[in-house]
């Protein structure tokens, strides 16, 4: 577009002066003793623009020889630019398709010539690092920090999973403390965090973070409930014959953890084992009051002790809204034999056989009739009805782990 500006201007004045030159019969005389030239003034006027032009392409003739040199710098800088970018695309490419060895000599095509080595060093580190080449492990890393401006993030973030693989869990929480400190929360860094922690078995840390990530939704509900459920349990655990912390720390729990069947079930039992009944019997009853389950409803009668006779009354309550429930009838069988309730306790764990057969059930029952009802004969059929349905039960696990 310009050049076709400039064609027009200069059409324009060269018709201009065609124009003007048509009636114009003036002259020129110049003088330089001895010579004497007369000429016509439109000559005149076309042999100084020719002249000045004649000037002008000398002129950008010798400017053009004198830029020769910064010139062919340039077009040799921008070529190995060029090349340079070529072999960190490749790189990157390489290092994404598995290729480490083909991304790691690219890397250093790249490195070589200047460009970009920060991004460069860690494109070859994390090559080396899945090529599990030790050595050009140290030299890359060692590189990618002495070109770290602007990459620091990026050199912590794989500075910590390096060393979460090589299972340096010290040196990999520090990094993922600084990369959260420096980098900022975000999501990536906190999904590095919760598997450091994770490794680690700071199970409080690992609640937090699911918490941040499902807030993000960097979660699902579906994938940050089993992170809960193990974080929670591992806590359980770990306070384990503490009645008073394990009280303390299920009030604490979240409600919508607190509906989890398994993490009722595991509080539950470490209630029991640290002789809590009353907790136990208060956790279950608030969970199955609202939502049934027939396992935690077994569970309800495995603590000796506390107040059986309201256990007793809260679950013939139940009784009524889940008449054919055989764990609950096993409970209330347990239950009706700690408070010494020998008939009504073998009624109920006979109605639970009569609408499951467990191995549990004719065990309790064997164990009442020889022990307090003194119906030995009885309990022996029992007893060899459990052995049967225990043996049937572990020959079909067997089977069920051979064919996975």
């Amino acid at each position: 577009m310009r050049l076709l500006t400039w064609f027009l201007i200069l059409a324009a004045v060269a018709t201009g002066l065609a124009v003007l030159g048509r009636y114009n019969d003036g002259y020129a005389l110049l003088v330089l003793p001895p010579w004497r030239i007369e000429m016509s003034f439109n000559l005149l006027v076309a042999l100084l623009f020719s002249a000045c032009g004649i000037v002008y392409l000398a002129l950008h003739a010798v400017a053009s020889v004198v830029r020769m040199p910064d010139v062919v710098r340039g077009f040799r800088q921008r070529r190995i630019k060029a090349r340079a970018e070529r072999a960190l695309h490749e790189a990157v490419l390489y290092w994404q398709e598995g290729r480490y060895s083909q991304a790691i000599k690219n890397a250093e095509k790249a490195f070589d010539r200047g460009h970009e080595r920060g991004l460069v060093s860690l494109v070859a580190l994390r090559s080396a690092n899945a090529l599990h080449d030790d050595e050009r492990r140290a030299l890359w890393s060692q590189r990618l920090l002495d070109n770290e401006e602007g990459m620091r993030p990026a050199r912590l973030k794989a500075e910590a999973e390096m060393a979460l693989e090589s299972h340096d869990l010290e040196l990999a929480r520090e990094r993922v403390d600084q990369l959260l400190v420096e980098g900022g929360r975000h999501i990536s860094a906190l999904r590095q965090s919760l598997r450091v922690r994770q490794a680690l078995g700071d199970w409080e840390e690992v609640l937090k973070l699911t918490r941040q990530l499902q807030k993000h939704k960097a979660l699902t509900p579906e994938q940050a409930a089993p992170l809960r459920q193990r974080a929670h349990r591992e806590n359980l655990a770990a306070l384990e014959g503490d009645a008073d912390q394990l009280a303390r720390y299920w009030k604490g729990m979240p409600e919508e953890d607190k509906r989890d069947v398994q993490l009722a079930l595991a509080a539950a039992g470490a209630l029991a084992a640290a002789a809590d009944c009353g907790h136990a019997a208060e956790l279950v009853e608030d969970f199955l009051d609202h939502q049934w389950d027939s396992t935690l409803a077994e569970a309800y009668g495995q603590c000796v002790g506390g107040d059986v006779v309201a256990r007793i009354a809260h679950a013939e309550e139940w009784l009524n809204s889940h008449p054919n429930d055989a764990s609950l009838l096993l409970t209330l069988g347990r239950l009706c034999r700690q408070q010494q309730l020998w008939g009504k306790a073998q009624s109920y764990l006979e109605a639970s056989l009569a609408i499951q057969s467990r191995a549990e059930t004719h065990l309790e029952l064997a164990s009442l009739l020889e022990n307090e009802l003194e119906k030995s004969a009885v309990a022996e059929r029992h007893y060899r009805e459990a052995a049967l349905l225990a043996g049937a039960r572990q020959i079909q696990s067997r089977g069920g782990r051979k064919s996975v």
